[in-house]
């Protein structure tokens, strides 16, 4: 199953425009997250041959400006898609997506929104001292469980752990996305990366929100298991 990854700060090609957030398309119909700007998510999206009509669903990790902020613009293009978010994302979110006329479906459990990709639901986390509310996405493969995270507020190594519980008999392949670990301490860094391993992840591509140490750190560590994640970036799991 294909993931193209459609919005990052950083790009593999010159084409291809960046930008604080994150955003990926999964089996070339499962919107995740929708970076920051509508304009440059478009933009990447047509650079990169994906069509906002092709598009089913849209899952929302959590509700901060650089996940949800290109979201108005596929609401216009793709009216009624179904938008997953969670319970506790703002009145604002909520009332945006209806109005512009999408399906909200606030996720508490973990679902099958498409044959083999997953939403987890709520899972709790702590950002700035205030509770959060985030979901992650979930592709199962014959290779294995690609886990997609958008900022990992909670922590990756609780969202790994939670999908883990789930699929208890599944192994893990891949996780990419933004893993919040820029202001984590290189000891913590190395914890998370030898925690992964513990629980059997092969891959892993840190992105947008990951940092600078951590992304250094994990492709000194993995080696060759280590996945480049930066918008343009296309992979097969």
């Amino acid at each position: 199953m294909k993931i193209k990854i459609l919005y990052d700060n950083k790009t593999v090609k010159s084409s291809i425009l960046a930008g604080w957030g994150f955003s990926c398309l999964v089996d070339n119909s499962v919107l995740f997250d929708t970076g920051e700007d509508g304009e440059s998510l478009l933009h990447n999206m047509k650079a990169m041959e994906v069509s906002v009509s092709r598009l089913e669903n849209v899952v929302i990790s959590h509700d901060h400006w650089d996940h949800t902020g290109g979201l108005e613009g596929i609401l216009r293009k793709k009216v009624g898609i179904k938008v997953y978010g969670c319970p506790g994302f703002g009145v604002e979110f909520k009332e945006k997506v209806k109005d512009l006329g999408g399906q909200l479906i606030e996720l508490k459990d973990f679902v099958e929104i498409k044959k083999n990709i997953f939403a987890t639901g709520t899972i709790q986390g702590i950002h700035k001292g205030q509770n959060i509310e985030e979901q992650a996405l979930v592709v199962k493969t014959p290779k294995g469980l690609t886990i997609v995270t958008g900022c990992a507020h909670p922590g990756i190594v609780k969202i790994v752990e939670k999908v883990k519980e789930i699929f208890s008999d599944e192994k893990l392949y891949c996780v990419i996305g933004g893993f919040h670990l820029k202001d984590k301490k290189e000891e913590d860094i190395v914890k998370v990366v030898a925690r992964l391993q513990e629980l059997g992840v092969k891959k892993i591509g840190p992105a947008h929100c990951a940092g600078e140490k951590a992304i250094d750190i994990f492709k000194k560590s993995i080696d060759k298991d280590f996945i480049i994640s930066a918008a343009g970036k296309e992979l097969e799991v």
